[in-house]
């Protein structure tokens, strides 16, 4: 029959045939000379509009290393050819296009941007593997084989990026880049030789014997309120109720998160390198302390490059923040810890009832019009209060630079959310007894602790008052390539810090 078929064609079918087979051939050649052409590094770079995308990978080790070897873009940015290559490369080409020509790229925070957990959307792990089959090479530390049976264990969890986000756009200041000496003393002309002595009830400033590290203390006096948030309250949550009445001891507090000065004068008295330092812990009566060393070194720069000094101290664990309160307790003589969560609630108010301390409904917040326009000249309404998601550009920022709540403390919403030392449990309030709660410590027991206060990262609901957080240990220890994990520092949280109280007797 084939033969038969043969005949049949004309001349002029054969004309339209090889034409065909001519123009599919040369729309085929065409398209993969596209193909190839618009994934070259120079075509990236014409419509990519990250500014600093370029300049970055060529100090990173994709670019700059001693094999001569250049990894590009579409060999991080796309899959392998055969893996969904051509669907990914029109929708990534289609998003950096739309960026190039609608966006107004001085408005967008690429810092933020940069984070792991965002970078990670951006990378194919399919692309690393691709290269990087070999996870156990020649010549790899015990540090890496550790970090490289981790990664097997627990493939989908965690991400090459994770651990090696340089290695394609190079950054100083990567969390999880190595371990590194972090934290040395800073020279300064005035050593305290004695703590602040605090003989009444009223604002002190406190000094850490044999350091320059001094810092602000309110008095909080004692009182009644209601803790939680009512049901109509907007953006409110299940665990914020029912509203409980509290009674309060006076005490004092920090009038700003504790600092990087401060939390290194403790890490460098505890030892700085990780020695042993168990008979020095055991002296502070901590009986669960890890007794095979202090802190150790963390891993890359905890503070992220935002800054040292009267920064708000990031990135260490519930654990090392409870032992700093121990450790500042048996340099001073007085009794410092974490703020319970009823104690820090209270503060955090300051007398009011309403979601902030300050005027304002957390819905109108969030609307377009106050984020595009009016935030910007806003000076009495929640910028001029709170560092957080609208205003803070993804990072942290001195204690000092917005207002005061009416206790007298600053930054209580917002910049690092903030350890509390109860146990986290949803039903709390509703399950401490009927009447008036006198002090309540919160549950006897748990798996996480309360965070409160939200933080650069947060959005409006989450900055409220009444709003309540905990921790999330194993996630926040999850790309962590030591074994065992650190119980000092957190290698995925960089939102989370603390502020001490100060027991009045």
């Amino acid at each position: 029959n084939i033969p038969k078929m043969v005949r049949r064609i004309t001349g002029r079918n054969w004309f339209f045939i090889i034409t065909g087979v001519i123009v599919a051939s040369l729309l085929i050649f065409a398209g993969n000379k596209a193909v190839v052409y618009t994934s070259t590094d120079d075509f990236c770079n014409r419509c990519h509009v990250h500014p600093h995308s370029n300049q970055t990978w060529i100090r990173s080790t994709h670019y700059d290393n001693q094999r001569g070897i250049i990894v590009h873009c579409v060999e991080c940015h796309l899959p392998p050819h055969g893996d969904g290559y051509l669907t990914e490369k029109v929708k990534t080409g289609t998003r950096d296009v739309y960026g190039a020509i609608f966006k107004d790229i001085t408005k967008i925070n690429w810092e933020e941007k940069s984070r792991p957990e965002i970078a990670a959307r951006h990378t194919y792990l399919s692309a690393c593997i691709e290269c990087h089959d070999n996870l156990f090479t020649t010549g790899l530390s015990k540090e890496g084989e550790d970090a490289h049976l981790y990664y097997n264990q627990y493939k989908g969890d965690v991400h090459c990026i994770n651990c090696h986000l340089q290695v394609g756009h190079y950054s100083e200041n990567i969390i999880h880049a190595k371990n590194v000496d972090f934290g040395k003393e800073k020279k300064v002309d005035t050593i305290f030789a004695e703590p602040a002595l605090v003989t009444k009830f009223e604002n002190y400033t406190e000094y850490i014997p044999g350091t320059g590290v001094s810092f602000k203390m309110v008095a909080i006096p004692g009182g009644n309120f209601l803790m939680g948030s009512p049901p109509e309250e907007p953006l409110r949550r299940e665990d914020e109720g029912p509203q409980r009445e509290v009674a309060l001891k006076p005490f004092f507090m920090g009038r700003a998160e504790v600092t990087w000065d401060e939390y290194l004068a403790f890490f460098s008295a505890m030892g700085m390198q990780g020695r042993s330092s168990d008979a020095y812990l055991n002296s502070l009566n901590a009986t669960d302390i890890d007794a095979i060393t202090g802190p150790t070194p963390p891993w890359g720069a905890p503070d992220q490059g935002w800054g040292t000094g009267s920064y708000p101290a990031i990135t260490m664990t519930y654990h090392a923040a409870r032992i700093y309160c121990m450790w500042l307790s048996k340099v001073t003589g007085k009794k410092y810890r974490l703020p319970t969560e009823a104690e820090w609630e209270y503060a955090a108010r300051g007398g009011t009832t309403s979601p902030y301390f300050f005027k304002g409904d957390p819905t109108y917040f969030e609307k377009p019009k106050y984020k595009n326009k009016l935030a910007a000249t806003d000076t009495s309404g929640i910028v001029a209060y709170i560092n957080y998601q609208l205003n803070s550009m993804g990072r942290t920022i001195p204690t000092e630079l917005l207002k005061e709540n009416p206790f007298g403390l600053v930054n209580m919403l917002g910049n690092v959310a903030e350890f509390c030392q109860d146990w986290y449990d949803p039903g709390t309030y509703s399950g401490y007894p009927s009447g008036i709660l006198e002090n309540p410590p919160g549950p006897s027991s748990g798996t996480e602790h309360v965070v409160r206060g939200g933080s650069f990262r947060s959005e409006t609901g989450e900055v409220r008052c009444a709003s309540r957080g905990r921790t999330w240990n194993d996630s926040w220890l999850k790309t962590d390539p030591q074994i065992p994990k650190s119980i000092w520092w957190y290698s995925d949280c960089v939102y989370v810090g603390f502020r001490v109280v100060c027991e009045y007797e």
